[in-house]
């Protein structure tokens, strides 16, 4: 591997870090998925195929080890982890780490399919091609889900959220 291609990996690294804890809600978590897809990105390099950017092929690895964590999760007894969140997002008075925590908590209330196109446009910026890469889905996609997603985020942030049974869940 070339120096330049090593740069370029641990230039990731931040954005990468605020794309995993944005989809996991912990730190610690977010770290360990982060730390995997590093692992994963230098022990596969060779794969690679150099027909992008180096970033969107290291959100690919990310992304699909965060589904493959989701699909185990799935096969395991539920816990009570979501119990804690509030049923809607409480405004706080005065301080933006309040405001902070209720949009994470209402991030974490969307979708996983919702909330990665969500973090990948809005956040890291990725353009809708790229986001379309990074999931593996077409662009047409990436843009339904994400007007349904940025919808569902207003909804839950101004306390019109419809009741579970009438939300579909895309695929």
């Amino acid at each position: 591997m070339r120096a330049q291609d090593e740069a370029e990996i641990v230039a990731c690294i931040p954005s990468l870090r605020r794309y995993a804890r944005g989809l996991v809600s912990d730190r610690d978590r977010a770290d360990d998925l982060v730390q995997d897809t590093l692992e994963r990105a230098w022990s596969r390099f060779s794969m690679w195929q150099k027909r992008g950017e180096i970033r969107a092929w290291m959100f690919g690895i990310l992304h699909n080890h965060f589904i493959d964590r989701l699909r185990a999760q799935s096969s395991r007894p539920e816990d009570s982890a979501g119990d804690d969140l509030p049923d809607a997002p409480q405004r706080p008075l005065q301080t933006d780490a309040l405001e902070l925590r209720d949009l994470d908590r209402t991030l974490q209330r969307l979708p996983p399919e919702h909330r990665e196109v969500l973090l990948l446009v809005g956040v890291e910026e990725l353009s809708y091609q790229e986001v379309a890469t990074v999931l593996g889905v077409p662009v047409g996609t990436v843009m339904s889900r994400l007007s349904r997603a940025r919808a569902r985020l207003r909804e839950e942030l101004q306390g019109h959220v419809a009741p579970a049974s009438k939300i579909q869940r895309v695929k």
